[in-house]
């Protein structure tokens, strides 16, 4: 039986920008782990820490802003990693921030972009969905008042 592995967490960081959503996708750096791909702001769950306050942690050191809401995504990104037979469930959730982002070490370029935009560059069927799920979220305004987290 494959092992359970919650290790890490996904944020998808969104903002209204002239009435507009928009989705916030970061570039991995040169001799980073997924070198030249476009992803959402991911990270490690440190020990003592929840994953939304690791949420909240990778949220500012990879982009140096602080959520003016965090929302829960009611789903995980999930897959199954063969090489050492683990199922990975990842908590994700929803940043909106205000202000642009300053990169750190791990990226090289980031760009604001829309729900299709984003879904384009994304690489991993699990993520493209969360994006999607978020997409309609936060364009409707239909968050229950149980997924958000006050910060």
């Amino acid at each position: 039986m494959p092992d359970l592995l919650v290790a890490n967490v996904d944020v998808y960081v969104w903002r209204r920008f002239d009435g507009v959503v928009e989705h916030l996708l970061l570039r991995r750096a040169a001799g980073r782990l997924y070198e030249g791909s476009w992803r959402m702001v991911a990270g490690k769950i440190r020990s003592g820490e929840q994953a939304w306050q690791s949420a909240v942690r990778e949220l500012w050191e990879e982009t140096g802003l602080h959520p003016a809401e965090l929302v829960v995504v009611p789903s995980t990104n999930q897959f199954y990693e063969w090489q050492t037979d683990r199922l990975h469930v990842i908590p994700a959730f929803a940043a909106r921030v205000d202000g642009n982002p300053t990169l750190n070490e791990e990226h090289d370029h980031s760009e604001w972009l829309s729900a299709d935009m984003a879904e384009a560059r994304l690489g991993w069927p699990e993520q493209r969905r969360l994006l999607r799920m978020v997409d309609g979220l936060v364009r409707t305004d239909s968050v229950p008042a149980a997924l958000r987290i006050p910060v």
